[in-house]
């Protein structure tokens, strides 16, 4: 099978963590790995912390999220995997940056590409599997909001307590990497999420020709749908509004399955975050089957300070349905 994941922030490296492990190791060619192929599309609208830094300096993509997929990927999470996560603590110009943005940013201005760039960083890393940006092109995030107000900049996006009603990429005409749209075209899983839905999957399907080669594709599309809802950017949001405004932003009707979690969050867990503003996802079941939406249930929950999806079990999870078969 060939998998293309679509997403950014922790959402999509926590989605590939649990799947590297049954992709094929290239240089074995009697492998028994159910995976011949994993391709990671990473968002590149962040503008925040060092990635928005280095952006603004150096004018390179955003190198933050491609950085934690790497990690993610990379067959020594231990040591090299920890390296360049190593964020500088102190040091004039360097606290707040992590080794791999830094790292990211000199082999671009060495190789004169990003994406090469990228490609010879999962080299070192040994990853299991191929990451693109979904764009070389720099780009920014606007957002319409329900309150008539535009705000730009991803990091604001992220923090409005006000409800999103539209995003934009900045410029709006955005080239795809053509890496991007062949790697769609020869899927036969294509997942998108989990992450935040307005800032880490929808401008993925913002760039030019991407949700038109994923409604082309003959892959089974997969939403992983979020465990929580964000303050502002998705609060009161069930699954089914998350679904929407996906078909909405692209205008296409590009999900045929959604996999959601039903493990219950300790009571402890549901006050702490309410009181930030969260809550669990709902889910109204009868609405998704109306859409036509296939529904897959699991125990998906792992909770350690944040909640997160287990990336084990979800991983065995997407095996068992879609591509063990």
């Amino acid at each position: 099978m060939r998998v293309v994941a679509i997403g950014g922030g922790t959402g999509l490296s926590t989605l590939l963590r649990g799947l590297k492990n049954h992709v094929a190791p290239r240089q074995r060619q009697n492998s028994h790995h159910p995976i011949a192929d994993l391709a990671a599309v990473v968002t590149v609208s962040d503008d925040g912390g060092s990635s928005g830094r280095l952006r603004r300096d150096y004018g390179v993509l955003p190198p933050g999220d491609l950085r934690n997929c790497m990690v993610a990927l990379s067959e020594d999470e231990a040591l090299l995997g920890r390296l360049f996560q190593y964020r500088f603590h102190s040091g004039r110009g360097l606290r707040g940056h992590s080794f791999g943005n830094l790292f990211l940013t000199a082999l671009s201005h060495v190789t004169g590409d990003f994406t090469r760039a990228v490609r010879v960083s999962g080299e070192v890393l040994a990853i299991r599997g191929r990451i693109f940006p979904s764009t070389n092109q720099l780009v920014s995030l606007e957002a319409a909001l329900e309150n008539g107000k535009v705000i730009a900049g991803e990091t604001r996006i992220g923090a409005t307590r006000v409800p999103i009603r539209r995003v934009r990429l900045v410029p709006r005409k955005v080239k795809p990497l053509p890496e991007v749209l062949e790697a769609i075209a020869s899927a036969d899983l294509i997942l998108l999420g989990p992450g935040s839905l307005f800032t880490s999957i929808i401008p993925n399907l913002l760039v030019s020709g991407v949700a038109e080669a994923i409604e082309k594709s003959r892959a089974t599309r997969v939403y992983i749908a979020n465990l929580m809802t964000q303050p502002g950017e998705t609060l009161g949001y069930t699954v089914v509004d998350h679904v929407r405004a996906i078909h909405r932003h692209t205008a296409r009707k590009i999900i045929d399955c959604v996999v959601i979690n039903n493990q219950p969050l300790a009571s402890d867990v549901l006050r702490r975050y309410k009181s930030e503003g969260a809550e669990p996802v709902s889910v109204d079941l009868a609405e998704l089957q109306r859409m036509g939406l296939q529904c897959i249930f699991d125990n998906l929950l792992e909770v350690h300070g944040v909640v997160r999806h287990n990336s084990a079990r979800l991983a065995s999870l997407l095996l068992e349905e879609f591509i063990g078969k």
